[in-house]
């Protein structure tokens, strides 16, 4: 009887996991049916020959779902009109589709106005999913702070030229002579006292 009862037990154990196997795998295969928008904001800073500074800001939106999405808005309105020229792009911008394991980009390039660290916010991405009334809500990631206008040390370039230029021969030549010098210290020293051991 109790070994009736321990196998009965352990097929009640095995239905269950059985179960909770089969829904998480139905789980799986649905999350993976559905969209999974990734938003991946990144911005770098080039300074141009003539000192002015540039800022590059560039947004990828990846669907990384094997479902369609359609009506992708992007809002990046992290850059205050008073810290910021813009040279070229905008601060939105949309599209009619994204499928399932593609890509799309924008870019913008701004000019600062205002010197000092600036710290963004990420970008808004609203897409629609046909199974859905409500527009689904994405965020990209943040950017690291950037120090716009920040105050570089002028170089001298006629110094950086001449250290490049004669750099390793003045170290060749000042190992030489330390050796020199260490090697014409100890016989200076045995003179001295062969002359006073003369007197």
């Amino acid at each position: 009887m109790a070994i009736s009862a321990y196998k009965l037990g352990f097929m009640m154990i095995s239905v269950a996991m059985l179960l909770l196997t089969s829904s998480t795998i139905s789980a799986i295969a649905t999350s993976a049916d559905s969209p999974f928008i990734v938003a991946h904001k990144k911005a770098s800073i080039t300074k141009l020959s003539n000192g002015v500074e540039r800022v590059s800001v560039n947004i990828d939106i990846y669907n990384q779902g094997y479902t369609t999405v359609y009506d992708i808005s992007l809002v990046d309105d992290s850059w205050p009109a008073e810290s910021f020229n813009v040279i070229s792009g905008n601060f939105s911008r949309t599209w009619e589709i994204l499928e399932g394991g593609a890509t799309v980009s924008h870019s913008i390039e701004l000019e600062p106005k205002v010197k000092g660290p600036f710290q963004g916010s990420p970008a808004v991405v609203t897409f629609r999913i046909p199974t859905k009334a409500v527009p689904v809500v994405a965020y990209s990631t943040p950017i690291f702070p950037l120090d716009v206008l920040a105050d570089t040390k002028p170089e001298n370039k006629l110094e950086l030229r001449l250290v490049a230029r004669f750099g390793p021969q003045f170290s060749a030549l000042s190992l030489v002579a330390l050796l020199g010098y260490i090697i014409a210290t100890p016989s200076k020293s045995n003179a001295v006292k062969a002359n006073k051991k003369r007197r």
